[in-house]
């Protein structure tokens, strides 16, 4: 009697290959032969052997929108780039309410959103007509 089977595995690889292999394919027994299992063990090193990806573990990261930190000097290049694109006087630097928009602009914490001519011109529109309200009812008071 064999106490070690890896013992009684070399004997049969030894002695016995060709009627194991005949018994294990009659049984449908995987042939566990030290050469058998080597070669099998070979063979899934060499089919797995293929690079893997990270296809599955990846996701699309929305882009942000990038924002450049102030300094003077890309402050200035900006207000010159309006002055001379816009067809702006240089005194218009120097308005009171130029200065307010650029004031309450630079409170913004996340950037500023311009709005677009559609919406500048409502927003004038009401405006005025709040303006026109108050001096009706301001001249109606006065008369």
């Amino acid at each position: 009697i064999v106490s070690d089977t890896s013992t009684c595995r070399h004997h049969l690889a030894y002695l016995h290959a060709h009627a194991y292999h005949t018994w294990c394919e009659k049984n449908k027994f995987i042939s566990m032969l030290p050469k058998d299992v080597k070669d099998r063990k070979t063979a899934a090193a060499i089919t797995n052997a293929e690079q893997g990806n990270l296809d599955g573990h990846l996701h699309d990261i929305q882009p942000t929108e990038w924002v450049l930190p102030y300094s003077n000097k890309l402050f200035r290049e900006a207000a010159i780039e309006w002055l001379a694109s816009t067809n702006q006087p240089i005194q218009a630097v120097d308005h009171p309410s130029f200065k307010n928009m650029i004031d309450v602009a630079s409170r913004a914490t996340t950037g500023v959103i311009m709005p677009n001519r559609k919406t500048t011109r409502h927003e004038i529109i009401d405006m005025f007509k709040q303006q026109m309200t108050k001096l009706r009812e301001w001249l109606s008071v006065c008369f």
